[in-house]
Order: C-alpha cells, then structure tokens, then sequence
C-alpha cells in the first residue's frame, strides 16, 4: 500500500511538472492561429521599354537607315529603358550585306533587343527557306519573353497574312497556348509584331496593311479573352493608335521613313506598378538635339 501511494504521488508530480512547462512555453511563444497568413504583395514594378519600327535598311536610302538606326541605339542606350522590341522590316532586302549591318548594329545595344518578324524580311509569302534564311541570321520569328509580371509575346504576322502549310499550324497552336498560360499565371500581355490587325476599324476590308478579316476577327477575340493588354506592331510608316476593348493597337514611327511626315523616332512605354501602359514619342536625335511630342 506505501508503495502504491508513493507511485500516484509521484506520477501527480510529473503532471504538475508537465502543465507548469506547458504554462512556460505558452508565454513565451505567440498564440497560434487558425486564419491563413496574408498573402506577399503582388504589385509588380514600374520599368519602361521602346518600341521600334520598321528599321528597314534601304527603305530611305541605304547609308541614311544606317546612320539612324546607329543613332537610335545609341540614344536608346543612353536612356536606359529595360529593353527594346523592334516590330519588323528589320532591313530592306533580305541579302547577306544587309543581315550582316543590321546585326552589327544591333548589337551594339547594351540592354536586350527582340525582333518580330515582318514581310521584308521572310517575304509577303513566307517559304521554308526564307523562314530558315531568318532564323539563321536573326533567330526565332516567335517567341516570349517574361519581364517583371508581364509577357510579352513576340510573333511572326507574316504566318497569319499569308499561312504557310506546316508552320502556321504550329504558331496558332503555340500562340493560342501562350496566351493561355499567360492568363492562368494572371499575367498582363503585350503582343509584338510587324502588321497590324487593322488601321482604322476592325471589321475593315483586307488591304496591303492589315490582316485578314477572318484571323483578325479571330486573333481580337482571342487578345480579348486572355489579358492582352497592347498589341505593338509596325508596317505602316506611320503613327497609328487605336483602341479595341481595352487593348491599346499602336503603330509607332520609324527611324528609316515615315509617309506621314512625321519626324523619325520610336515609342517610349512606361509601366506603373498597377499595370497601366503610356506611350509618348520621342524624336531621333539628328543633331545633338532631342525632340519630344505626344
């Protein structure tokens, strides 16, 4: 019987023990609770890029594009946005001289450039051999690139206004499943390319400028339901802004000739954090002396 009590009396003292460090721990870590943490914020970053168009060697004299493609980066590099696009007619005539210059220029970029793909330089019919040419000489004619909570997609037009048996199957494949994935990451889309869906209304006629009515229809549709949000493009010599359902479609000038006299230039785009995009021109310097207008 002494030794039976004696247990219980023990076997009580180590529950004491026990609650009283229970009690200590309790103090001295924070209450547990059952609610989920605040998320991370996800407001993305302000950054700013250039659009430029239609660089186009040749197009308004052969050493002229190359002086004010030469001074474009040059200008560029010294205002330091993130990045470049540059939406197509890369050079005049696709020959070995003008892929030779073009690049050499370019590469005098020291922030990263990407290049859409237009009808000079894979032709108003794209075949195998001239998309083979390009992608040897320039690089892929579609791609993305991910850039502080955007995407942007960079493709090639000249698939969708004169479809090529083999590959204008695999990029509407591929741009349809990009945008998708775009979406599902919640991601903002600038698109980037040579022509532009259409210049004044978007059920206008077919012309040398714009797309077909049907893809057109197709490919608005599509930018609608996915979160793109600007639709960059070139082709036109001329600046071109519409708006289609809370997507900015803008044709900037070029730096090779503008047919509306505009000054030659490019597009500067800013992005605040909450996604919003401006654009505003900004005047190649030919002298020493910038311009800027709306």
């Amino acid at each position: 019987m002494i030794c039976c009590g004696s247990n219980q009396g023990r076997t009580q003292a180590v529950k004491r023990s026990l609650i009283a460090a229970l009690l200590v721990l309790a103090a001295l870590c924070p209450a547990y609770s059952a609610e989920p943490s605040a998320p991370e914020s996800t407001a993305g970053e302000q950054f700013s890029f250039v659009q430029m168009c239609d660089t186009q060697l040749g197009m308004g004299g052969y050493e002229h594009d190359v002086k004010t493609f030469t001074l474009a980066v040059e200008q560029i590099n010294r205002m330091k946005p993130d990045f470049v696009v540059i939406c197509g007619d890369l050079v005049g005539k696709a020959n070995e001289q003008s892929w030779l210059d073009f690049n050499r220029i370019k590469s005098g970029f020291v922030i990263p450039c990407h290049c859409a793909a237009g009808n000079h330089d894979v032709g108003n019919a794209p075949t195998a051999l001239s998309l083979k040419l390009y992608r040897e000489k320039v690089g892929k004619d579609y791609f993305v690139v991910e850039h502080k909570g955007f995407t942007f997609v960079i493709a090639n037009t000249q698939l969708w206004k004169a479809p090529l048996k083999g590959e204008s199957e695999k990029h509407d494949a591929w741009f349809v499943e990009t945008l998708k994935m775009a979406k599902k990451k919640g991601r903002p889309v600038v698109v980037v390319v040579h022509y532009p869906l259409f210049l004044e209304k978007p059920d206008e006629k077919e012309n040398y400028f714009n797309l077909p009515v049907a893809k057109r229809m197709e490919l608005l549709k599509l930018c609608k339901e996915s979160g793109v949000v600007a639709f960059l493009a070139g082709h036109t010599h001329k600046l071109i802004v519409n708006e289609y359902e809370g997507i900015q479609l803008v044709n900037g000038e070029t730096t090779s000739k503008n047919f509306d006299q505009r000054p030659m230039g490019f597009r500067w785009w800013d992005v605040s954090s909450d996604a919003t995009l401006k654009h505003r021109f900004v005047e190649l310097e030919m002298a020493g002396k910038a311009g800027e207008q709306k």
